[in-house]
């Protein structure tokens, strides 16, 4: 096979490292972005054939002009880590003067954009801007938005996603949505790797300034914690409720929190706005995807020994 590149951005978060695992299995050189080389993930990336670790940050214009350099494909993920407009413009000029071939930009939507009253997610419309961005400047791409983690959940006291441990061992989710409102879901570590690749395979011819919703199941507050139960042999109920911050969380999630509440708490706006729905594209993408019970069975315990619980012992 003709050797090839593909750039993966902020490769340590789920959806980095998905895509860089499968990259690397099927045997593309992959170009691994990491804020630093520290942790568990990064050292894994390190030890994975075809995987070369880069470490920098993306305000440096010199690293970002390197880290696409040669490369074919380029698959980026911007998170808050400083200007996150001005990240995600920089990355797509360099990416543009690089010559790289198919751009896959992981964004969101701005629920204000379609005058309904609705507020934008600070976190969300961020990533939106940036798309808007890539368009502009004729960068051939593809748009995956993810739906809600099934990785999200713990048993710690985190907003929003805490499956709160109750003394008779069962499981309670409160969060403001409502109990019957169909939500997208998405196993990210196991499933945005092959259904990129997919999109990378197909090319632009289908997929060109397209956007893609990511996620396998639709299921309802109530759908998930069932499918939640069997997956983990307890029962698990739903509450709907506000969001409760018991927990130091990081700069700007406190809005991002309080735009949650109001536009799927009060609003109840559709999770990618009226525009987008899901599963079916994604499920011509990748038919192996791992649902929230086999989530629940398989990985939630397990990822819950890692935090240092011990409920499931």
């Amino acid at each position: 096979m003709p050797n090839k590149t593909v750039v993966v951005v902020n490769t340590t978060g789920r959806q980095g490292a998905s895509v860089a695992r499968v990259a690397a299995a099927v045997g593309y050189d992959v170009r691994a972005h990491v804020n630093t080389k520290d942790g568990q993930v990064a050292q894994e990336l390190q030890d994975l054939d075809n995987v070369f670790v880069l470490e920098g940050s993306l305000t440096d214009i010199s690293f970002v002009a390197k880290l696409f350099s040669g490369a074919q494909r380029a698959f980026v993920n911007t998170i808050p880590w400083g200007d996150e407009i001005a990240i995600g413009k920089a990355l797509a000029d360099a990416a543009k003067k690089a010559g790289v071939q198919h751009y896959i930009y992981s964004s969101m939507p701005d629920h204000s954009i379609y005058g309904q009253g609705w507020p934008a997610l600070p976190m969300w419309s961020v990533k939106f801007a940036v798309e808007n961005y890539v368009r502009q400047i004729g960068l051939p791409a593809t748009f995956v938005y993810t739906g809600i983690y099934n990785n999200n959940f713990t048993s710690l006291p985190y907003p929003l996603f805490c499956m709160k441990l109750q003394a008779d061992g069962s499981f309670e989710w409160t969060a403001p949505f409502h109990p019957d409102t169909p939500l997208p879901w998405l196993d990210a570590e196991h499933d945005v790797g092959p259904a990129v690749w997919q999109i990378f395979k197909d090319g632009l011819r289908r997929w060109s300034g397209h956007r893609i919703a990511l996620a396998f199941e639709v299921m309802t507050p109530r759908q998930a914690c069932s499918a939640f139960s069997k997956g983990v042999g307890r029962p698990v109920r739903y509450k709907q409720g506000p969001i409760k911050i018991e927990v130091s969380v990081p700069h700007g999630y406190r809005e991002q929190l309080d735009g949650i509440q109001t536009l799927f708490g009060t609003s109840n706006a559709p999770y990618f706005g009226p525009d987008l729905a899901a599963p079916e594209e994604a499920l011509a993408l990748w038919e192996g995807y791992r649902g929230m019970e086999e989530y629940a069975r398989e990985v939630f315990p397990v990822e819950e020994a890692a935090n240092k619980l011990t409920w499931m012992n």
